[in-house]
Order: C-alpha cells, then structure tokens, then sequence
C-alpha cells in the first residue's frame, strides 16, 4: 500500500496552510500541545466552554477532543463541540485518555463515540483495548500494555465507528477497514515526557485537517513526522528537560531529507 500523498509533502501542506486546529484538551498539556501545533507549522485554538463551541467548531479545520482532565462539564462541550464538528464535516479526532483506569472515564469516552464516530481514534494499547469492551486496566494514564496486543482491538474499532485507529507504542499502529500500518520509529525518551501522545493526537488533527479524504495517510503521516521528530530531538538532547526543547526545535526544522531517510514504515492487509 503507498501513500497517495509523500510524509514531507503533507508536512509542506501544513506548514502553507497552517490549518486551525480547535483542542478541547486537558489541564496538562495545554501549553505542550500547543507548542507542537505551532512548531509544526499549525494554529491551536484552546476551548472548552460549553457556550462557545458552536462558533468555534465553525471557524476550525479540525477538532481534536482530549479527556485527559475530565469532568462533567467538559465532557458536555466535547459532545456539543463533537456534534457542531459533524455538522459542518470537520475531521473529529478523539483521545481516550486513560480509558480503562475507570470506570467513569471509559463510559464517557463510549458515550461520546456512540453519540458522534470520530474521524480517527488514537490511544495507547490499554485505552484502546478498554474502549473495545477488554478486561484491562491501564496503569493511570499509562499503558502497561504493548501496542501490538491492542491491534485486534483497533480492527473491532474502525469497524465499529468506521474511522481509522491510531495505536501508540513501541510501534505505532495505523489501522482502518482494510490495512494496518506500522511506524517503527520513535524513542523512549519520548515515554519520559508528558503529553508526547496528546501532542501526537493534536498533529493528527493537521494533517488529517488537510486531507480529509485520505485520514489513513494523514494519520500515517503525523505520526511518522512525530516519531522521527523525537529519534532527531534524542540525539541532542541529556535527558527529559532538554529533549523537550530539542523536540520543538526538530519539528519546526524537520527537513525532506531527514523525513526520507529515518522513516521506518511497513504495511500488512487482513
């Protein structure tokens, strides 16, 4: 399977069309989130009231929807923001943060899917192994699972909502109807920083912003430019503090060259 579109033409598409990219995101991350969306070359727009959602869902290309911090309230105005997002046809991508730690943030994140199927869904293998009805518990926000025991999960959720599913891991899993990809870049010291796969979920909401009709390359694509961003970002970096930095800097710098030459990617069909 080829992508109908290159990993550094879709990045050279986001850095022109700098897509807006609305997050309803947790506490966290806030600031992170943003700074990857801006190094990329992408707007944030950070919103969650309830009143407003309307209006900003209108004026994005993308909603991303992280439950991270969850609480009823916001879980109100990402149904609101994820029912606007519907109505005027922009991509919904939908982070299950910490999906199976309780119950309470399983439900809601199934409540969620069941009132508005996300574009792509990308999680950890514990959350995704939680949202399709596995007896699994994630370790807080963290997966004490392998990506790879989450990939029949992943097929039952795109089939289920009809989106792509993004597994994150040591390898990270593209799965739609169809195919699955897999990423095999990326560090662990990317495990030692907050927010790395929140930061993912939002990039995916660029690029998917801007190929509305191929989100499985998109989605693809985003997570290459994360994992190789972090493989450049770890070879200049001593440890967590200073690799956050290096991070930003090697999204903002990230080169046709670098992309080419690091991306590790393989395909399987089922």
């Amino acid at each position: 399977m080829n992508s109908s579109i290159s990993k550094y033409n879709a990045l050279h598409c986001v850095r022109t069309a700098r897509p807006l990219v609305h997050n309803i995101t947790n506490y966290v991350v806030m600031n992170w989130t943003a700074n990857c969306l801006l190094a990329i070359g992408a707007s944030p727009l950070m919103s969650h009231a309830l009143e407003e959602q309307e209006a900003m869902t209108q004026i994005c290309h993308a909603l991303v929807i992280n439950i991270g911090t969850l609480d009823a309230p916001w879980s109100a105005s990402m149904k609101a923001a994820m029912h606007a997002a519907c109505k005027n046809d922009k991509p919904i991508i939908f982070d299950p943060v910490g999906a199976g730690a309780s119950e309470f943030r399983t439900q809601t994140c199934l409540s969620l899917l069941r009132s508005t199927s996300p574009t792509v869904i990308r999680g950890n293998a514990s959350e995704i192994l939680a949202l399709a009805g596995h007896s699994h518990t994630s370790r807080g926000v963290d997966s004490n699972a392998d990506s790879t025991s989450a990939i029949e999960a992943a097929k039952k959720l795109a089939q289920t909502f009809q989106c792509v599913v993004c597994v994150s891991g040591q390898i990270d899993y593209i799965v739609n109807a169809k195919h699955i990809a897999c990423v095999h870049n990326g560090h662990e010291m990317m495990t030692r920083v907050t927010g790395m796969g929140c930061a993912a979920t939002a990039l995916i909401g660029a690029f998917v912003a801007l190929q509305p009709n191929s989100v499985f390359d998109a989605t693809l694509s985003a997570m290459v430019v994360t994992d190789v961003a972090g493989e450049l970002a770890q070879q200049r970096s001593q440890g967590p503090g200073t690799f956050q930095i290096h991070y930003l800097d090697a999204l903002h710098n990230l080169t046709e060259e670098s992309l080419t030459q690091m991306q590790r990617v393989t395909y399987e069909s089922f």
